[in-house]
């Protein structure tokens, strides 16, 4: 059984995906950019600011499943430019604690709205 989970405090989905989907044991958060819920445009600032809003974002949809980051199993950053690495990995660390889930990060050549960062993430119930 799947259910989606979606959230105000996150973005909507701006094609034919779902913000986050639950089946099973698992939540499966789409991938989020730094688009501010409440204008629809991309968050300014800096790459941390950038971050910041990505995971914020990410943070509601788990919170609309009652889940919080310590349930994070697995994510992945993609970035416009892997120079940005350091920045990010900073304000991802202040999201995350030990065990710090599994992760991948790869540069990427474009995504969508020209974001300079994206992260979906897969977290566990229970």
């Amino acid at each position: 059984m799947k259910q989606v989970v979606a959230s105000r405090e996150a973005p909507a989905a701006i094609g034919p995906y779902s913000p986050a989907l639950r089946a099973g044991g698992l939540l499966f958060v789409s991938g989020q950019i730094p688009l501010d819920p409440a204008t629809g445009r991309l968050a300014g600032g800096d790459i941390a600011a950038q971050a910041h809003r990505a995971l914020d974002n990410l943070g509601a949809l788990l919170a609309a499943a009652g889940l919080t980051f310590a349930d994070v199993v697995r994510t992945t950053i993609f970035l416009a430019d892997l120079a940005d690495f350091s920045a990010v990995n900073a304000v991802y660390g202040t999201y995350f604690a030990e065990p710090f889930p599994a992760r991948a990060t790869v540069e990427v050549s474009g995504l969508p709205m020209d974001a300079r960062i994206e992260i979906d993430a897969i977290a566990a119930f229970g």
